[in-house]
C-alpha cells in the first residue's frame, strides 16, 4: 500500500447497519494492511482544536527555566513537561528532536487508579492551559472508543469488549514541539523510527510532510491527513493482542528540508491506553495451525513498564 485510507467515523455511529458494516470493513482491512487511517467525523470541534494550538504554542514559547520547573522526577515522564532531546526511540542512543507536555487520565470514581496514576500538572501561566488539554484528552478518548468498539466486532469479540479495559485507562494525550533545526543534527532526527506501545493512537497536526509509515515493502510512505482528520494506528499493545493480525507500523518524523529548518512542527498525539490489568494475552480467534501464538501472556502495566524502560524514560 502506497497510501494511507480515509475513513468516516460517521458511517459507525450514524444508526445505519450498512453504514457501520461498511466503516467495520474498511477500519479492519486498513489496519490488517498497513495499521494506519485517516479518520473523519471524530469529537474534536474545529474551536477547540484552535484553543489547543494556542495554548501548546504559548506553552512551549515559555522561558526554559520556567518550562523546567514542570518537569517532575520520579514519574519516568508520564505528566508534565519532558525536555528537549531526553526521549529516544527503542534501540537508539540519540535522543529526539523534540520537547512535549503529558496530560494524564483524569480518573473518575476509582480511588485505587487515582492512588496509581500520577497528578496532572498545573500550568500556573497560562489559566486555560489545562482546562483546553482536558476537554481535548476526553474527546480523543471519546473517539478511540468508538473505533476500538468497530475493532471488536472485526476480530468477532463483543461490540464493547474493550469499554471495560479502558474506561479510567492509562491514556496520555502528548502535545509534541519539534523546534527549529540550528545545526546539522548528527544522526537524530525529529522522532525516530518506531512503533507505539499503546492499544491505538489518534494523531492531531499530520497535515503537512514530515511523519512517515513503513509499508510491507519496507518503503517509507508519507502520511498526511486533511485538516479535519485525525491519523489513527495500531499500537504494539493491540497488535500483541492480536497475535499481529493488526499491524502496529513503524513510522517515524523526519527532518524538513534545509529551507525549512528554521519552523516549529507542532503535533498532539493521543495514546489510548488500558488500566494496568488488562492481559494482552493473545485471542484465540487469531490463533490458530497457520498462525500459532507469538507471544507470552504478559499484562498492559507490566508490558508498559518494559518499554519506558527501553525508551530510557524510566530507569531500571
Amino acid at each position: 500500500m502506497n497510501a494511507i485510507p480515509s475513513v468516516d467515523l460517521r458511517d459507525f455511529t450514524a444508526g445505519d447497519p450498512l453504514r457501520k458494516a461498511k466503516f467495520i470493513k474498511e477500519i479492519g482491512s486498513a489496519f490488517e494492511d498497513i495499521g494506519f487511517v485517516a479518520l473523519s467525523g471524530h469529537f474534536l470541534s474545529d474551536g477547540l482544536v484552535r484553543e489547543l494550538y494556542s495554548e501548546i504554542k504559548a506553552f512551549f514559547a515559555l522561558q526554559q527555566h520556567v518550562k523546567d520547573s514542570y518537569e517532575i522526577d520520579g514519574i519516568g515522564g508520564q505528566r508534565g513537561y519532558t525536555s528537549f532531546g531526553k526521549e529516544h526511540a527503542k534501540g537508539r542512543k540519540e535522543g529526539d528532536l523534540k520537547e512535549f507536555w503529558h496530560f494524564g487520565q483524569y480518573v473518575q470514581n476509582d480511588p485505587n487508579l487515582e492512588a496509581e496514576y500520577p497528578d496532572n500538572v498545573i500550568v500556573s501561566e497560562l489559566p486555560n492551559f489545562n482546562s483546553v488539554g482536558k476537554e481535548t484528552f476526553k474527546m480523543l478518548e471519546k473517539t478511540a472508543k468508538y473505533v476500538l468498539r468497530a475493532l471488536a466486532l472485526h476480530l468477532d469479540l463483543e461490540e464493547t469488549y474493550f469499554d471495560e479495559w479502558i474506561k479510567n485507562g492509562n491514556s496520555i494525550l502528548r502535545p509534541i514541539h519539534y523546534p527549529p533545526i540550528t545545526e546539522e543534527p548528527k544522526n537524530a532526527v525529529r522522532a525516530a523510527a518506531h512503533g507505539d506501545i499503546n492499544l491505538i493512537t489518534l494523531l492531531m497536526g499530520a497535515h503537512g510532510k514530515g511523519l512517515q509509515v513503513k509499508n510491507h515493502n519496507g518503503e517509507w510512505v508519507d502520511a498526511i491527513a486533511a485538516p479535519d482528520q485525525l491519523m489513527i494506528n495500531v499500537g504494539d499493545m493491540l497488535s500483541r493482542l492480536t497475535n499481529t493480525k493488526l499491524k502496529s507500523t513503524i513510522h517515524q518524523v523526519v527532518n524538513p528540508p534545509k529551507e525549512l529548518w528554521g519552523t516549529s512542527r507542532y503535533s498532539i498525539p493521543f495514546f489510548m491506553h488500558p488500566i494496568s490489568e488488562m492481559p494482552l494475552n493473545c485471542l484465540a480467534n487469531c490463533v490458530d495451525e497457520q498462525h500459532p501464538k507469538q507471544f507470552e501472556d504478559i499484562t498492559a502495566g507490566e508490558y508498559l513498564h518494559e518499554r519506558l524502560i527501553e525508551l530510557g524514560l524510566v530507569k531500571e
